[in-house]
């Protein structure tokens, strides 16, 4: 499935985005600045650019007003939802204010509740959201997963393979039952028959 990068301008994160044709990369304000500094081809650049310090010269630039309800990312991912795009990669979008993080998290959770999905790469660090499905993971996966309810419950939650177990559990976002599980070299999932999670994948000795 094709995927729409939105690269941000705050802590990059693992790795580079590696796209492909039918890809998209939207590089938003001081985003645009990541990408030229490690070679990411950008086909969109959109901002204020207040962080930026100057408009690219670029053949697609959507320059916003200061004073806007989108972040630069949110309208980035709105634009990336009408050109067609359901699978999206985000970068640059975690550390610094955390209030920014918290608004990303947000948009995950809009792509999730439409039928997209959306991961958020920090520096050592994932942030997925799943509404009403499972998610698999592969024995290779080591690490940290925390899953948090997002909502007021999440009914029918399962978590298998991993070095604690819940089978139709209810979570709900006053106790956080589900922090730090761990991987342990099985295949491995969570599902959530009716709700929302939060689900952060951290590497250890991060």
């Amino acid at each position: 499935m094709k995927v729409c990068y939105v690269i941000g301008a705050g802590q990059f994160g693992d790795g580079l985005p590696r796209p492909f044709k039918g890809d998209m990369v939207i590089a938003c304000d001081g985003g645009f600045g990541h990408c030229a500094e490690r070679g990411i081809r950008v086909d969109m650049a959109v901002g204020d650019f207040d962080s930026l310090g100057y408009v690219p010269k670029h053949p697609q630039v959507a320059v916003l007003p200061p004073e806007k309800d989108d972040t630069d990312t949110g309208w980035a991912v709105k634009e990336g939802w009408k050109r067609g795009y359901r699978e999206f990669v985000l970068y640059g979008v975690t550390g610094g204010r955390i209030s920014h993080t918290m608004a990303n998290v947000q948009l995950l959770a809009g792509l999730a509740v439409k039928g997209g999905h959306g991961i958020l790469v920090g520096e050592g660090v994932w942030y997925r959201v799943i509404y009403n499905e499972e998610i698999v993971f592969g024995k290779e996966e080591e690490g940290y997963l925390s899953v948090f309810c997002l909502g007021d419950e999440a009914l029918g939650v399962c978590e298998k393979g991993l070095k604690y177990e819940l089978d139709h559990a209810k979570l709900t976002k006053e106790y956080p039952v589900g922090v730090s599980n761990e991987f342990i070299g099985k295949e491995s999932s969570v599902a959530v028959r009716e709700g929302m999670l939060l689900l952060i994948w951290e590497k250890k000795g991060e």
